[in-house]
């Protein structure tokens, strides 16, 4: 049985998404995100600052902005969105708390959406703000990872 040039064309790409999908399987990660263009992103922001003080967060991407939120301590503030095809997606916020301001890029494609990079892939970034670091919470309740302030 001979099988038409339309038939092999499905059949490829049927077998290209199984293999894709059994081979990020066997990583550590439980979805392709990091190996696909557009892989859905979450990123949630938390107010832990140990003073308890509030926060104020303004968070930008290159043609968005997120807006100035105010998050009273334990207060959350999330935004959804996807990588950019060339994997550049970058979203940096400006934190403000008495007597401080700092800045981070609370998403950053290379960084929280790469498969063999330190960081590994995030779908849902979970950021704890406190005074000294902003912090990635992992979501097996391993130790945060904690990065310096940009400024």
């Amino acid at each position: 049985m001979a099988f038409s040039t339309n038939q092999n064309f499905i059949f490829v790409l049927f077998l290209f998404f199984f293999i894709l999908k059994t081979s990020a399987s066997l990583t550590n990660h439980s979805s392709p995100d990091g190996l696909l263009p557009f892989a859905r992103k979450h990123v949630i922001i938390i107010n832990k600052l140990v003073t308890r003080a509030t926060l104020i967060v303004h968070c930008t991407n290159k043609g968005e902005d997120l807006g100035v939120i105010r998050l009273n301590p334990l207060d959350r503030f999330d935004f959804r969105f996807r990588v950019n095809l060339r994997k550049t997606t970058t979203y940096t916020c400006s934190f403000e708390w008495p007597g401080n301001t700092a800045t981070f890029d609370i998403f950053r494609a290379d960084r929280d959406d790469n498969p063999s990079g330190k960081y590994g892939v995030c779908s849902e970034c979970i950021w704890s703000i406190y005074e000294p670091a902003p912090c990635r919470d992992r979501r097996d309740g391993g130790q945060p990872q904690c990065f310096p302030w940009a400024s």
